[in-house]
């Protein structure tokens, strides 16, 4: 595996913002499978925001691997703003900012990915704390998923475990033949206040479809 190149910012929270004792995360999951969580995991996902403070992640793409059949979903995915990584370029910066939203209750989630070539692609979503899990992300044009979380190997895990297409006060589950399959993000802590980030994306009858993976050390302001 290609070294690790990750800019070395002091893991410290910015000075302007107010932290808090942030139990949504841990309150998605039994105190015991949550205490298996090392401590720079559950530190990083019990940190409260004041209303509209950021905290930013810098790092590099270690891995990105796409099946023929990943690539043209997620160039397809594109109509409802992009959701999903494109580009299969390793060793370029890539930058997640979490944004507090006290409107919402929720956060907002944007991922920045440097090109070799060409603007960097942009990827917004937001997490509320709602739905029949407990978890939703929202990725443009009325598309959400639920989401369930677990420890497993010292882990957080994120799964999907259904899509909904939401229009003005409906909300329709979309059937498995309309999504791209089971979503699964880990956050895996190396220690040193970098920690691995990876996304995978398994389709039920086309297999694995796309595979990225990250590493990051929080910025500094």
């Amino acid at each position: 595996m290609a070294s690790t190149r990750v800019p070395r910012f002091p893991a410290t929270p910015a000075s302007n913002t107010i932290l808090l004792d942030d139990r949504r995360f841990h309150n998605l999951l039994p105190d015991e499978e949550w205490g298996r969580l090392p401590l720079a995991i559950w530190r990083r996902f019990s940190k409260r925001f004041a209303d509209g403070e950021t905290v930013v992640y810098v790092g590099t793409v270690e891995e990105a691997r796409f099946s023929r059949t990943g690539w043209w979903l997620a160039q397809l995915a594109r109509v409802i703003g992009g959701p999903l990584p494109t580009g299969a370029e390793t060793g370029v910066p890539m930058v997640v900012a979490v944004t507090e939203d006290a409107a919402s209750g929720g956060q907002i989630w944007t991922r920045m990915c440097a090109r070799s070539n060409g603007f960097p692609q942009v990827i917004h979503s937001a997490k509320r704390f709602a739905g029949p899990t407990g978890l939703e992300e929202y990725v443009g044009y009325g598309v959400s998923m639920a989401l369930r979380i677990s420890v497993e190997h010292e882990a957080l895990v994120f799964r999907s475990v259904g899509y909904c297409f939401q229009l003005g006060p409906f909300r329709v589950p979309l059937p498995m033949r309309f999504t791209p399959g089971d979503l699964t993000v880990t956050h895996s802590d190396l220690g040193g206040g970098t920690f691995r980030f990876t996304l995978e994306i398994v389709h039920p009858r086309f297999g694995k479809l796309i595979r990225q993976s990250a590493v990051f050390r929080e910025s500094a302001s």
